[in-house]
């Protein structure tokens, strides 16, 4: 997205088609992904952290590349769903629903993500 203004664009567009067809509440994060392409960034962090903010949605810059905070994004989901889920949740059961969210380091000697 970073490097693709019509993907940055669209974005506005596919967060209605979020709100029409998702569940209510639904969590929503906006991650600009190739921000290893320095040289061919079109938007730029300030532009989409605004964006964001302007929705009170997170925004994280990522690189699937160098693995450039592509666990933070997946942890960042985690835990709004954790806060939206709020203390003693439940998924139809009488149980207290647990959600642990645990950071491993991610081996980046493989040179990517595939």
């Amino acid at each position: 997205m970073m490097s693709d203004q019509e993907s940055f664009n669209n974005v506005k567009q596919w967060l209605q088609e979020i709100d029409r067809y998702a569940s209510e509440n639904v969590n929503k994060l906006l991650v600009g992904n190739k921000c290893d392409l320095t040289t061919k960034k079109v938007v730029d962090y300030t532009t989409a952290k605004e964006f964001a903010d302007n929705l009170a949605i997170p925004f994280l810059e990522t690189s699937a590349k160098s693995a450039t905070n592509v666990e933070q994004a997946f942890m960042t989901m985690a835990a709004e769903i954790k806060k939206r889920m709020g203390p003693g949740a439940t998924a139809g059961s009488s149980e207290k629903s647990n959600v642990k969210i645990q950071s491993k380091p991610v081996n980046t000697s493989s040179g990517g993500c595939c």
